[in-house]
């Protein structure tokens, strides 16, 4: 053999055929490499990483549960604020009636006075005016039968005859009367 055959068969004897993974006779030594670096992963994830997680979970949800007692506990001052806003509304509204009632109460009673005031006005005006119309009664009739027993007199006298004063009153206040 010589040189170049033998260099040819190192060659091939170097070069493996195919995947260095699926070469049967290095499984061993990867399924034990396998095993290493799984149990140091596990290791690493359940020495160091589980416990901060579990912690941040364990932090988060008592978070969690303090907000939601918190939500619940404002939740019932807010139901107490209402119902205190709600009583507080129904007595203004109640001191708003009874004040409404109070202020009709005056007016009316304001207003009471002020007719019965204006009505004895009336009263007082209308006694007046009845007396005034009384007077101008009399006064007219008074002056209807002067004017009458005048103008009867007249009238006599202008027919030509003669009548007496007291004739023409007598016939006059017959007249008057109905």
């Amino acid at each position: 053999m010589d040189n170049e055959e033998l260099a040819a068969e190192v060659a091939k004897e170097s070069v493996p055929a195919g995947m260095p993974q699926l070469d049967f006779s290095s499984f061993p030594n990867q399924i034990f490499w396998l095993v290493v670096a799984l149990v140091v992963t596990y290791l690493v994830l359940s020495r160091l990483a589980l416990p901060r997680i579990s912690a941040i979970l364990a932090e988060r949800q008592g978070s969690i549960a303090g907000d939601i007692a918190a939500a619940e506990e404002y939740k019932l001052k807010a139901k107490e604020a209402e119902a205190a806003y709600e009583k507080a509304l129904a007595e203004a509204r109640n001191q708003a009636q009874k004040i409404v009632g109070e202020a009709r109460a005056e007016i009316k009673k304001d207003l009471d006075a002020a007719i019965a005031t204006a009505d004895e006005k009336i009263a007082a005006r209308a006694a007046e005016s009845e007396a005034r119309i009384g007077e101008i009664r009399a006064g007219a009739l008074a002056s209807v039968r002067s004017v009458a027993q005048d103008a009867a007199a007249e009238i006599v006298a202008a027919l030509g005859g003669k009548a007496d004063a007291d004739t023409v009153a007598a016939a006059v206040a017959a007249r008057v009367k109905g």
